[in-house]
């Protein structure tokens, strides 16, 4: 592909876990793509991991429950590789507790971060996805689908569940597409700490990421809507 002319992907939380792996893949099959994360020293491990790809990624640093930090990434964006194909809301994490016994002050940024951040990267990017009538993606969770007996980040994934088809429905007359991304348990940073968390078989980040850049690459007029994704022997 001619790296000026190649399609354009910007990915939230791109530093690590499934975010990186999509980004290391769409960068191997020609793609611009820019990364977000909290931190600079992160996306600098990153950016040295991968090589900036012959002029081909961006990174930037900041809050994706943030909006003048997403709308500077949205920006940032346009301005160097002058379009947007696709924006993949992957930013994320959990507290790893319930609403019975949690600690409420790790709530509010795993609310904003899981659910106002997805969000925020659709209003910041759909002028621009209109224009190239491209994909929004939205990485969500199993525990989107099935409830867990207090989980609060539970509740934050059914909310991007909606919210996927709510904005399909919002956008699809602009010939804008959506898929909501569904993993079950992924062996990525989202454990660490959690001793026996992951026991039986989990997905690796690049096969969640295969399954992203499938549903980017599907052919202009088809929207992929909903991927639900479990390492099998996942019962629930």
């Amino acid at each position: 592909m001619d790296k000026n002319t190649s399609p354009v992907t910007l990915i939230t939380g791109g530093s690590s876990g499934i975010g990186a792996a999509t980004a290391r893949r769409l960068l191997d099959a020609g793609h611009r793509v820019a990364v977000t994360a909290r931190g600079e020293e992160r996306l600098r491990r990153f950016a040295g991991q991968v090589g900036d790809g012959d002029g081909r990624l961006l990174t930037f640093a900041g809050d994706a429950g943030d909006h003048t930090d997403v709308q500077g990434a949205v920006d940032g964006t346009l301005e160097a590789f002058g379009r947007l194909d696709t924006v993949v809301a992957n930013a994320g994490f959990a507290t790893h507790d319930t609403v019975a016994d949690g600690d409420p002050e790790g709530w509010r940024e795993m609310v904003l971060t899981n659910v106002l951040g997805p969000a925020l990267l659709i209003r910041a990017a759909l002028g621009a996805l209109k224009e190239t009538q491209g994909r929004i993606v939205l990485v969500g969770s199993v525990a989107g689908f099935i409830h867990t007996p207090g989980n609060l980040y539970g509740a934050t994934k059914w909310a991007v569940t909606g919210l996927a088809e709510n904005t399909r429905r919002a956008v699809t007359g602009d010939g804008v597409g959506v898929t909501l991304i569904a993993p079950g348990r992924v062996e990525t940073a989202f454990w660490d700490g959690l001793d026996g968390a992951l026991e039986g078989r989990t997905l690796t980040g690049d096969q969640v990421a295969e399954s992203i850049v499938w549903a980017i690459q599907q052919p202009h007029g088809v929207d992929v809507n909903n991927v639900i994704i479990r390492p099998v022997g996942q019962p629930v």
